[in-house]
């Protein structure tokens, strides 16, 4: 792994998922924790791409996919413990702990 990447984890499988570039990451996590509410109901997963959009950095992201980064970044999150899925709620819900 070099400076400028990641790696990452999936909360899926418990194991390293690769690496993704460092500046994405951090931008996406940082999104991901600012529209994440630690509240008992949390935030539809279904929603996160339309709410992190706005915070991203174009620069950052031009011609990436924006849903696959919420996913990969999302389920490193949950593996780190950063956020969780609130449990028995269908559709999938997250929230800080």
């Amino acid at each position: 792994m070099t400076a400028s990447r990641i790696e990452v984890l999936n909360a899926n499988t418990g194991r390293q998922d690769g690496t993704i570039e460092r500046d994405k990451y951090e931008a996406m996590k940082s999104a991901l924790l600012t529209v994440i509410p630690n509240t008992m109901d949390g935030t539809p997963f279904k929603t996160l791409v339309e709410q992190v959009a706005p915070l991203l950095p174009k620069a950052v992201f031009e011609g990436a996919s924006v849903p696959w980064y919420v996913t990969t970044v999302k389920l490193d999150l949950e593996a780190r413990g950063l956020i969780e899925r609130v449990p028995k709620k269908s559709p999938q819900h997250l929230r800080r702990p």
